[in-house]
């Protein structure tokens, strides 16, 4: 059984940090797939119309974008985290549920992105009049739309993970500290 008792503040520090890594991580990955899926997205919101190489500048844009959500979410979680078990939580314990967040996350970038492309289809005139910049071209329209609903999946994903993420642990957290007092109580031999 793990000792439930110790006070892990380094365990906290560490899960910050790896947040924080794991955003900038996770924005460089989507934007490498978004930046070579529709260069014109960034080239049209970004306004890079002097980018020679949009595919490098978009890997970097969602590094710099992951390290800010990665700092916030970071935040939100370590304080979570750090309240319900007053900084006890053992370092695995809360990393396996790190994890969570970000693959959820990355679900939600996913399911963001065909989101978009399915209102693209279903209507380009009010996709074009919606967003700014949307190419004439239909497949283009869908890259393009891949790229925005995948973005903002990928954030409302984040925010969302985070928040069911923190209240799952919370209630992990609880069984376990109750299991702890339970087995301490337990008389010797049984």
């Amino acid at each position: 059984m793990q000792d439930l008792q110790r006070s892990r503040p380094g365990a906290m520090i560490g899960l910050a940090f790896t947040g924080v890594v794991l955003g900038a991580f996770l924005g460089a990955l989507t934007n490498s797939v978004n930046g070579w899926v529709s260069p014109t997205y960034f080239r049209n919101i970004m306004r890079w119309h002097d980018v020679a190489d949009i595919w490098r500048a978009s890997i970097a844009q969602g590094i710099l974008e992951g390290l800010m959500f990665g700092l916030a979410f970071s935040v939100i979680f370590v304080a979570v985290i750090g309240i319900v078990s007053r900084a006890r939580c053992p370092c695995r314990t809360s990393a396996a549920y790190l994890v969570g967040i970000a693959v959820f996350a990355v679900i939600c970038w996913v399911v963001g992105g065909f989101i978009a492309m399915g209102l693209a289809t279903l209507s380009p005139e009010f996709y074009r009049h919606a967003f700014r910049g949307v190419p004439e071209d239909f497949p283009e329209m869908l890259r393009y739309a891949w790229v925005g609903g995948s973005i903002w999946g990928l954030q409302f994903g984040g925010l969302v993970s985070v928040i069911v993420g923190s209240v799952l642990f919370q209630a992990k957290w609880r069984a376990l500290t109750e299991d702890a007092k339970d087995s301490q109580k337990a008389p010797p031999g049984v």
